[in-house]
């Protein structure tokens, strides 16, 4: 197995492959950073759960990679848009600095934070702090999430509205959260961790939406994440900021000082 494939879920090892049908020469490339295997018919690529795919015929030399549920199950394919749909409305009419990401966040008057975001999925968050003046870095495990928000990142830098965003505000880096923030040099400390792991739904009345279901099967539900918590705090300069559902337990392990609530979210607040 590809070394930087190692870190993908279990589960879904085995039943992904790069789909090769659409755009079979940036197929070929994903292949060699990847090293999954690759499908070229309707039969072959039938075979597998999931699918690296691009969403457009191979003259389309924008087309987004995505992740496809072959089965239906997890709804549209999975890919990453910080140019248009719900993050473009973000970042446009998200309230700016007075909503309560970025009050978490400590972006106040001109304060313009170092942020790792050291669970960085599909970078929403990210992607709307950034676009407000903060330098997020991004860590993230699975090559194949990495994959889809490089592949985001690269589109947003063809467009005039978000390219300076990407260029200067945005660095991606595909490895295990933990071990980074215990090895980060002291000079490179930021200022924030940001946390967001994938909370680990049990009852049908929670169910994570279609779109994120491909997402979690690759990721899987970061049971880790107390002891992420931990490193986070013996790196970030100023505050660690946990994003959970509203209504859901602490992360295991010290306790927040504080939280800053939304409709549907908290945000715990842990001062270093």
């Amino acid at each position: 197995m590809h070394p930087m494939f190692e870190n993908v879920t279990t589960r879904a090892a085995g039943q992904l492959a790069i789909d090769a049908r659409n755009d079979s020469k940036r197929s070929r490339e994903l292949v060699l950073r990847l090293g999954l295997p690759l499908c070229r018919s309707d039969q072959d690529c039938g075979t597998f759960t999931y699918l690296l795919t691009w969403l457009a015929d191979s003259g389309n030399a924008n087309a987004p990679l995505a992740l496809w549920d072959t089965s239906g199950n997890s709804g549209d394919p999975l890919w990453v848009d910080f140019v248009g749909g719900k993050i473009g409305h973000r970042r446009r009419f998200g309230g700016g600095r007075s909503q309560p990401l970025a009050r978490a966040m400590g972006l106040k008057g001109g304060a313009n934070p170092l942020i790792v975001d050291a669970t960085a999925g599909l970078a929403r968050d990210s992607f709307v702090l950034a676009s407000l003046g903060a330098r997020v870095t991004l860590l993230e495990r699975s090559p194949v999430i990495a994959a889809l928000l490089a592949d985001g990142l690269d589109r947003a830098r063809q467009h005039d509205e978000t390219r300076i965003i990407a260029d200067k505000h945005l660095q991606l880096v595909n490895t295990d959260a933990t071990q980074w923030l215990q090895q980060c040099p002291p000079q490179e400390r930021p200022d924030v961790v940001y946390l967001d792991p994938m909370y680990p739904h049990r009852s049908k009345s929670a169910l994570v939406k279609k779109e994120m279901r491909a997402l979690r099967a690759m990721v899987g539900d970061d049971m880790d994440a107390p002891a992420l918590l931990v490193a986070a705090l013996g790196c970030a300069k100023k505050r660690v900021v946990v994003k959970r559902p509203k209504g859901a337990p602490l992360l295991a392990g010290p306790k927040p000082s504080a939280d800053i609530a939304s409709k549907n979210t908290r945000y715990d607040l842990y001062p270093c």
